[in-house]
């Protein structure tokens, strides 16, 4: 036959030490993992079209946070996932910049893109007052 003694202590009302798991200290070790990860992340702001990068050995790659401006081959411009017309682009690059004045914008144009579209896209950022512009490029592979 089992114990009661051995189980629930002595029968006088006592209950035997059992261990405790305290989840305080676990929870605070995800709680600072999930900040340090927030902190150090770098936020890209997708373009939202697939373009055919042209290829650069110089390409080297942005670290920091950048608002991603895709120029399709027919002309069209995305950003952040939707279409939007040239005129509107400085705009959003200001307004880019007031978030994060730190921040770059990547043209990603289609390597069968028009320079001259390509142009008047980086023209439009530097109004706005972007410092940090480059075109997106890949580098060439092996």
């Amino acid at each position: 036959m089992l114990s009661l003694r051995g189980r629930l202590g002595d029968l006088d009302g006592q209950r035997a030490d059992e261990p405790e798991l305290n989840m305080a200290p676990l929870i605070d070790m995800v709680f600072l993992l999930l900040i340090f990860f927030l902190v150090t992340t770098s936020f890209v702001r997708e373009a939202g079209v697939e373009v055919a990068r042209p290829q650069a050995a110089s390409a080297t790659a942005k670290t920091k946070g950048a608002l991603v401006i895709a120029l399709a081959v027919d002309g069209r411009i995305y950003i952040e996932r939707r279409q939007v017309d040239l005129r509107s682009v400085r705009g959003l690059v200001e307004r880019f910049l007031a978030e994060d004045p730190a921040g770059a914008v990547i043209i990603a144009a289609d390597k069968n893109s028009l320079t001259g579209r390509t142009i008047e896209v980086l023209d439009q950022c530097r109004l706005a007052g972007a410092k940090d512009v480059a075109v997106a490029a890949q580098r060439p592979g092996p």
